[in-house]
């Protein structure tokens, strides 16, 4: 043993001379990792040998019918199933009454004061009788508490669904449809009566659609479609609809009667009114507008200062409305200042009606405009909450809960809902739970259409336009996004340009259409011009990293690793190999037109050559046959005679052989073919190994692997071995559906990591290409 142990030691001080006691594990592990350290034990193994050892196997995609037969019914399935359909029979069960009560009774009082003039402010915003407001604020409400996953989340009118609901109708059901003419003149006035019916039975039927859409969206599991509106969308879309908001509140500021428009620049042309009309601004509402303007942002500044010390936010909007329904009522604001006031407002119920289905086709795409955006809404503050509270929200039964408060509201002239910031923040704020606080909320509204809504006839319209531009602070604070992403991420602040722009200057529908497409093209923009770099490895370890970044890392002799930051497909697969092709040192195409042309050059001379010794064979055998040995009367021209179709190619040589000048001729055209890039006169390229990273790439589909091979075969016809690295199970699935794979493209040629590659190239650097699989590529191993 100890000889053995003696005669081992020189080897180990050989290979590790500078061995020291303190550094042996980082000695170690640098020269593990050095490309071509002679480590026997250093295991290299390529896709091929790796599927043999690892014994893949193919997942089969499960078919329809696979799934189908899979499909059961019983109690188990059939109760998971109503619960997830029905929450609240999940948490109503083990409703925690003594926490929880008292805060969501709290919660939902303050919601409801919130409801009220919310719901009368946002119905005038939607050009509706404010008592559909307040349907709006029961009915919808009311069919979410039993469908809702959110817990925090108040549902309801909201601002950006009522302009986007009051562009529709002023375009569909214009005011000047329906001017009556006065008798006896020439004049016209407008009959309101018809205009709303007509406005309630148009927006019941989108609301009816609205729901529909949702509910089948829910249904088929589509709730990721919130993914597709990101945040800089969103947020610049809310803003833009904000200043529709102003623009078209401002008339109600100034008591001024404008015309309504639609369209492109529809907001253009209101405003421009507006300012033409400013010197018959109505005193009386003007000072109006403002009073109540002042009041409610002094309190709501109250409110945040002391929100922790006092128990409930004092309702400012709620007393607004009172103080100033009183002070209108007693000083006869309509009659002697031309205050323009809510009017008839009538208590009670109404008996469900199916909606109108002439409307369908008209309000079809505003309807599924509507239905995205008031999801996302919700959507995203429902997840900020249930992140905050510790508990999940289901996107895809946000869009049933969703659809059936819509759809419920279509039958009681309710229109669109959505999810409003303010009164979500309240009811967390107020001690709120659960949607027990949107179930005492709705009891609010309900006692308010039966006994209240009456006694708000002379509520003048200036103080629901103030009530709704003071809630509006929130999203004109959202300006600041574009100081922020200046500094952050530019294609966001495109996106978050182009969305407001589109939304100002077109409606709110086309505006989000031009907002969603101009966001996926920059997705596609990003991935047509992804960043290219050639790696190197960084001070001697197995990690790779761009050379232009990193100081340290150096590039690997003869090797070129190329990445690519997005996945390799039909919109960026030719940019993909003529970036390879650019960044590898030498030109590619330039070297592949010299051989070809040296190659051409050396058939002509092979050509002639054949021509020539086709003769000499031809006079060998002609004075062969005639017996004579004096080869100085050769007739040259019976070269003629061996090239005849089907002619004797085997001459008898002097020496009594026999020489088959057709094989040789075939032998030496082969030859020419598979001739080296030294044997023509041309020198080698600098690089001996292409390695291509594929860790970025997730899919190819069939121009990528077309791009592939055009590599492959470019690359190995100057001498270039080329590699692929990181291919994940599905992509190396599509490649072999895709045919990829050949006798001069085999799976040596795939390799799971970088520094499997380059130990790979740098160990057989002029051993020639890896070794070629026989095997069908297809097959299992």
């Amino acid at each position: 043993m100890f000889m053995a142990f003696r005669s081992f030691l020189p080897l180990f001080l050989v290979a590790r001379p500078d061995h020291k006691p303190n550094n042996i594990l980082v000695k170690g592990m640098e020269e593990n990792e050095m490309p071509g350290h002679t480590k026997a034990e250093q295991a290299v193994l390529s896709e091929a040998e790796l599927e043999k050892i690892g014994i893949r196997t193919k997942v089969q995609p499960t078919s329809i019918c696979a799934k189908t037969q899979k499909i059961r019914c019983s109690a188990s399935i059939a109760k998971s199933l109503l619960f997830q359909f029905l929450p609240i029979l999940t948490w109503l069960p083990r409703y925690p009454v003594k926490e929880w009560l008292l805060g969501d009774i709290i919660s939902g009082f303050s919601v409801g004061i919130m409801h009220l003039p919310q719901g009368l402010a946002y119905a005038l915003l939607a050009g509706l009788p404010p008592v559909i407001g307040l349907y709006s604020s029961f009915y919808p409400v009311l069919t979410y508490f039993f469908f809702g996953s959110s817990r925090h989340i108040s549902v309801g009118p909201f601002a950006v669904i009522s302009v986007m609901i009051g562009s529709m109708t002023d375009s569909l059901e214009p005011s000047g449809k329906y001017m009556d003419p006065v008798n006896g003149t020439n004049y016209t006035i407008l009959n309101e009566t018809r205009r709303d019916a007509a406005r309630v039975e148009l927006v019941a039927a989108v609301t009816f659609l609205v729901g529909i859409f949702q509910i089948g969206l829910g249904l088929l599991q589509f709730g990721f479609l919130a993914t597709y509106l990101s945040e800089p969308l969103v947020r610049a879309y809310t803003t833009a609809a904000a200043i529709q908001v102003l623009i078209s509140q401002l008339k109600y500021i100034v008591g001024v009667d404008l015309q309504e428009y639609s369209g492109p620049l529809a907001l253009v042309y209101t405003f421009l009114e507006l300012c033409s009309k400013l010197p018959k601004t109505n005193v009386g509402t003007l000072i109006t507008s403002l009073v109540a303007m002042t009041s409610i942002v002094i309190v709501k500044m109250i409110n945040d200062k002391l929100g922790k010390r006092l128990p409930v936010p004092l309702p400012i909007e709620l007393l607004t409305i009172v103080v100033s329904t009183g002070i209108s009522y007693g000083a006869k604001l309509n009659e002697r200042f031309h205050v323009s006031v809510v009017g008839d407002i009538p208590s009670g119920l109404i008996a469900p009606k199916a909606p109108n289905i002439i409307y369908f086709g008209q309000v079809v795409g505003n309807a599924f405009a509507i239905a995205i955006v008031s999801y996302v809404i919700c959507i995203s503050l429902g997840k900020i909450f249930a992140l905050k509270h510790g508990y999940k929200v289901d996107s895809n039964q946000e869009l049933i809960a969703l659809g059936l408060s819509n759809f419920m509201g279509g039958f009681f002239q309710c229109y669109s809902i959505s999810c409003s910031m303010s009164r979500s923040l309240v009811q967390e704020n107020t001690g709120g739970h659960s949607q027990v606080a949107a179930l005492v909320s709705s009891l609010v509204i309900l006692v308010t259409i039966l006994k209240i809504s009456e006694l708000f006839r002379e509520l003048p319209k200036a103080i629901l336009a103030a009530i709704i531009l003071v809630n509006l602070k929130g999203m004109f604070k959202q300006f600041k996004d574009i100081r922020t992403l200046w500094r952050s991420n530019f294609i966001d602040l495109l996106i978050w340009l182009v969305t407001f722009v589109a939304t100002i200057l077109l409606n709110l529908d086309m505006g989000l259409g031009v907002a969603v497409v101009f966001s996926l093209l920059t997705v596609i923009f990003r991935t047509q011009m992804p960043h290219y770099s050639i790696l190197g490895q960084v001070s001697k370890t197995g990690i790779y990293k761009d050379v232009a970044e990193y100081q340290k890392a150096d590039e690997i002799p003869g090797v070129k690793i190329f990445r690519s930051s997005a996945t390799v497909y039909f919109a960026n697969a030719a940019l993909y190999e003529e970036a390879l092709k650019k960044k590898c040192g030498f030109d590619v195409e330039h070297l592949i037109k010299k051989k070809k042309k040296a190659l051409k050059k050396k058939q002509n001379r092979d050509k002639k050559e054949e021509k020539k010794m086709k003769k000499i064979a031809s006079a060998i055998k002609k004075t062969h046959d005639s017996g004579t040995n004096n080869l100085a009367f050769i007739d040259i021209d019976v070269e003629a005679k061996s090239q005849e179709p089907g002619g004797d190619t085997t001459v008898n040589e002097p020496n009594g052989s026999v020489k088959d000048w057709k094989s040789q001729n075939h032998n030496q055209q082969e030859s020419c073919y598979k001739s080296g890039l030294k044997a023509l006169g041309l020198e080698k390229p600098p690089v001996h190994s292409i390695i291509l990273d594929f860790s970025p790439v997730n899919f190819v589909d069939t121009v990528c692997i077309k791009t592939l091979k055009n590599i492959f075969r470019d690359f190995q016809e100057i001498e270039v071995d080329v590699f692929l690295v990181g291919c994940n199970a599905s992509v190396i699935s599509q490649l072999e559906r895709g045919n990829f794979f050949s006798q001069t493209i085999t799976k040596h040629h795939l390799f799971t990591s970088l520094h499997d590659a380059v130990t790979y190239v740098t160990r057989n650097q002029g051993e020639g290409s890896p070794p070629t699989d026989r095997v069908n590529p297809s097959t299992k191993m």
